[in-house]
């Protein structure tokens, strides 16, 4: 035992974060979804390591409110990473250093961001096109970090130029403690599936080289037994998933436990009103800061509510053939009042749910709003009403990861 604290003790902040991160599920950095209060959730079922929203460096080092807020960790969070957008050596020093204040354990370079917001800066995958520049960004940042810097990429910046391979092993060389590799490039965004094959020959290359910098595959896991079938197939260090957490964030205790669990409706509400609890806490309950809150929780809602049970002995064998985070099921058409209002798309139904959580003074209570709404006549058609005139020009959630 001695030994093994020796060993600890005398370990780099690299060696450390490699051996928290092996084998693990990690919590995708989700604009918007990755909050504190829905990252303690996860927290709650069993994730151990996490990321937070991807904060701009600059408006960061210029005292944004907003971007400093990201900084903050969940007291259940375990290993926490802060995911940075840059493009400049200086800027991302300075970044990292008020990120190991604020108490992360690493700080993640974003090279993946597809969203105009991000590439029109130069920053997220606009940074994949010149694999030397970034090395030289990596080198800067990683030589003076006070914590691990790793980086998360795509498998291209544009079209169908697949440079993973070549940007991985130079990201290898400049420094980087972990690469994160989404199989997709950034004009796919979720359109095809995620490449496995490519993630598993960046993970080859690393062998071949001798290299101790683990990769991280991420893309296109939904359920537990996908999870382990990527890490036993690719020999990736960790799998990172994002879309199917919004869904049901007790994933991470299915993966740990290699078991599904499918709650009832009762089961579904408790968890859904304990995130609004969380942001109760968070942002405060009065006046603004439900404003605040709401604009995450009816956001969340819309992926909560697309919750479907997929278990292995029915979907594990079609899961090989094409990932299931791509599969549309429509739900059944007999669903009961308080099922068909919990798994409504429209927009309409999010809100009147999550003023029901909001409002509930226990799961008891809650359950009860939402049964009686459900069953309030004219209900479901008022939401189909609704929902039609929202259908001309909504883009839905967007990109999350």
């Amino acid at each position: 035992r001695q030994d093994a604290g020796n060993m600890v003790a005398s370990a780099s902040p690299d060696q450390l974060l490699r051996v928290g991160m092996q084998g693990q599920m990690i919590l995708a950095p989700l604009t918007r979804g990755g909050n504190l209060p829905f990252r303690r959730l996860c927290a709650d079922f069993g994730m151990r390591v996490g990321v937070g929203e991807m904060v701009f460096a600059r408006m960061l080092l210029n005292d944004d409110k907003k971007e400093k807020a990201r900084l903050r960790r969940a007291a259940n969070e375990g290993l926490f990473g802060v995911q940075i957008a840059t493009n400049d050596v200086e800027e991302g020093v300075r970044a990292v250093a008020l990120a190991a204040e604020a108490g992360a354990d690493w700080v993640d370079l974003n090279c993946g961001c597809p969203i105009y917001e991000a590439t029109r800066r130069g920053l997220g995958s606009a940074l994949l096109r010149k694999p030397d520049r970034l090395a030289t960004l990596v080198r800067g940042i990683s030589e003076r970090s006070v914590l691990p810097l790793t980086v998360k990429v795509r498998t291209a910046s544009v079209g169908d130029d697949v440079n993973v391979r070549q940007v991985v092993a130079e990201l290898r060389k400049a420094g980087a403690a972990a690469v994160t590799v989404h199989g997709r490039t950034a004009e796919q965004r979720y359109s095809k599936a995620a490449d496995w094959g490519v993630i598993a020959a960046v993970v080859g290359d690393g062998v071949d080289a001798g290299s101790e910098v683990p990769i991280i595959g991420n893309g296109d896991v939904q359920e537990w037994y996908e999870a382990r079938r990527r890490l036993e197939e690719t020999g990736v260090h960790a799998v990172m998933v994002g879309r199917a957490a919004l869904t049901k964030p007790w994933m991470f205790d299915e993966f740990d436990r290699s078991k599904a669990w499918e709650p009832d409706v009762a089961e579904r509400v408790a968890v859904w009103r304990k995130l609004a609890c969380y942001m109760k806490e968070h942002f405060r309950d009065d006046a603004r800061g439900k404003a605040k809150a709401w604009y995450f929780l009816p956001w969340h809602i819309d992926f909560l509510s697309r919750y479907q049970p997929y278990p292995p002995s029915e979907w594990e064998v079609p899961s090989r053939q094409s990932p299931l985070i791509q599969t549309r099921r429509a739900f059944p058409p007999d669903l009961p009042p308080l099922d068909r209002l919990l798994s409504h798309p429209s927009k309409e139904a999010h809100e009147l749910i999550a003023h029901s959580l909001w409002d509930a003074t226990s799961d008891a209570e809650a359950l009860f709003a939402l049964q009686q709404a459900a069953e309030a006549p004219g209900l479901f058609s008022r939401l189909a009403a609704a929902q039609q005139e929202n259908m001309a020009g909504d883009a839905g959630p967007g990109e999350v990861e």
